[in-house]
């Protein structure tokens, strides 16, 4: 398969429209996963292709009477793709189009966006008003804008930092795209950590206990985008995390709470499309991710909301003066919005449980829900912390209250029993998860006291192993800040399920194992309480 170059814009011109006849093929479907991003394509010989003026990576439009699309083109030489009178579609465009292999489609050339024009004006430092990001994100959510559009308009709003209020207008704008659910009840829980700390899965344990408490709390999450593991991706190992509007106001009003994506919900849609970009790029400023955040939350009906924000010297936010200036615009976007909002900045000096990737966080939350022995304690206190704040919400508990009201539903089982039936209700996955077949240990160089943990270094151990994408991928800690260590003796082990991934994560622990071993006196202390 050869594709064209693309062109210079200059002599990218559409030539003059002919019939519609002449601009009629035959949709073809090429199994391609293109990930929500619309591709077509054509073959080089291809009579559309040359009296349209057609050129590689350029944008058409796809229409077949009842629905149409817009798809990025590639052209191609191999008859096996496409024959000469086919239009081939990528998986995503395929279904978008809802058309069937053989149907006849009309071709023609884009339109360009008109909001592209505030993407340029955003590139070149200005400020953008309501309108401009309502159009923007209408056109994100759309599939008018090519995966390239989507990474210039991420990059512009990273780079060119967003002030309040225009984090106020992308917000808002995100929760325009899609559904809006209201609960029709005074109080609707959720929490959000704002990442960067491996293994916090902490909301599959604050769900349940809240829920037990009678509280309404439908947690919709996104999947990972800079992480090893979203919450959505390891709730997946337990359960259906694809669930349909009707489906999740159904498991919420019997059970009070739910663990699901957002992105089959269609609760503010462009955050999923923009996530898919920023992914790779491995970009998440303050701006969009407060918009992400909020987005999600307001869609979902939630009226109360509890924001974690972990600190330490290898997080997401690594000084207390960021972590203040973060949590003033997550309160002034959420007031904007209307909603009950806290925040709490904790210890982010290290990854929080045992495991770092889908399965093994999945494990560490199950035993603790389990009051298991082996459940890691850091996890556990956390999320009790974390329950006992939002009970509090609650009119009829006093100040102080939550922590023990928390945790007397865990040691009662009443929290376990809660996340088993929020589990039958959402679906529970034909085929159990397990840790990756293939693993390796990175024991300690030397004798000593652990002192410090790169968040980072670990996180980017466990998607090099293959994590989220392979569920069983992963790292399993065995020390953490203060232990003390043995020369030889394991500091931790990773999971792999492919040989590649295994290779590659093998090969990035020789680089740095993530750990320093010093002395006792060196551990940093703690400077923030979780």
């Amino acid at each position: 398969m050869r594709y064209d170059a693309a062109p210079d814009s200059r002599l990218d011109m559409a030539p003059t429209p002919r019939s519609r006849n002449a601009r009629v093929l035959k949709v073809r479907r090429v199994a391609i996963d293109t990930h929500r991003e619309n591709v077509a394509y054509l073959h080089r010989d291809c009579s559309v292709y040359r009296t349209e003026g057609f050129r590689a990576l350029s944008k058409i439009e796809v229409t077949n009477g009842r629905h149409h699309i817009l798809a990025v083109l590639n052209v191609v030489d191999d008859d096996a793709i496409v024959s000469r009178n086919e239009l081939g579609l990528s998986e995503p465009a395929y279904a978008q189009l809802a058309a069937k292999s053989g149907a006849r489609v009309e071709v023609g050339h884009a339109v360009r966006p008109e909001s592209l024009e505030a993407v340029r004006r955003k590139i070149a430092g200005e400020r953008l008003d309501q309108d401009a990001f309502r159009r923007i994100v209408a056109d994100i959510t759309d599939n008018h804008y090519a995966k390239t559009e989507i990474a210039a308009f991420i990059v512009a709003t990273g780079q060119n930092e967003l002030d309040r209020d225009e984090i106020l207008y992308l917000t808002r704008a995100m929760v325009e795209s899609g559904e809006r659910l209201d609960w029709q009840e005074p109080l609707v829980a959720d929490k959000h950590c704002i990442g960067g700390i491996p293994g916090n899965r902490t909301s599959l344990l604050v769900v349940p206990i809240v829920a037990a408490h009678g509280m309404p709390i439908p947690k919709t999450s996104s999947r990972a985008i800079t992480s090893p593991a979203g919450t959505a991706d390891t709730m997946e190992v337990l359960a259906n995390v694809e669930l349909k509007i009707a489906d999740l106001r159904r498991i919420v009003r019997e059970h009070r709470g739910c663990i699901a994506w957002g992105g089959t919900a269609r609760l503010s849609p462009a955050d999923d499309v923009l996530i898919a970009v920023e992914r790779p790029l491995g970009i998440d400023s303050q701006g969009q991710l407060i918009a992400s955040i909020l987005s999600k939350k307001v869609a979902a009906g939630s009226t109360h909301l509890l924001i974690d924000i972990p600190v330490g010297p290898t997080a997401k936010v690594r000084r207390m003066r960021d972590a203040q200036r973060l949590r003033k615009l997550f309160e002034y976007v959420g007031d904007q919005l209307g909603i009950h909002l806290e925040v709490i900045i904790t210890d982010g000096r290290q990854p929080v449980g045992n495991g770092i990737g889908p399965v093994l966080e999945a494990r560490d939350a199950m035993r603790v829900l389990q009051c298991d022995p082996a459940a890691p304690m850091d996890l556990r206190q956390k999320a009790l912390r974390l329950a006992g704040r939002i009970i509090e919400f609650d009119p009829d508990v006093r100040g102080g209250q939550g922590f023990t009201i928390a945790r007397d539903i865990l040691d009662s089982g009443r929290a376990l029993e809660k996340m088993q039936a929020i589990i039958a209700a959402q679906g529970a996955p034909k085929h159990p998860c397990a840790p990756g077949r293939l693993s390796f240990e990175v024991k300690s160089p030397r004798s000593g006291t652990v002192t410090g943990i790169d968040n980072l270094q670990l996180a980017r151990i466990a998607r090099y192993a293959g994590a989220p994408m392979a569920k069983g991928a992963g790292v399993d800690l065995f020390r953490k800040l203060g232990d003390r260590v043995r020369s030889g003796e394991p500091l931790y082990r990773v999971y792999a399920e492919f040989a590649a991934d295994f290779r590659f994560a093998r090969e990035l622990c020789v680089q740095g194992t993530g750990y320093t071993i010093g002395r006792a006196s060196d551990v940093p202390p703690v400077f923030v309480q979780a």
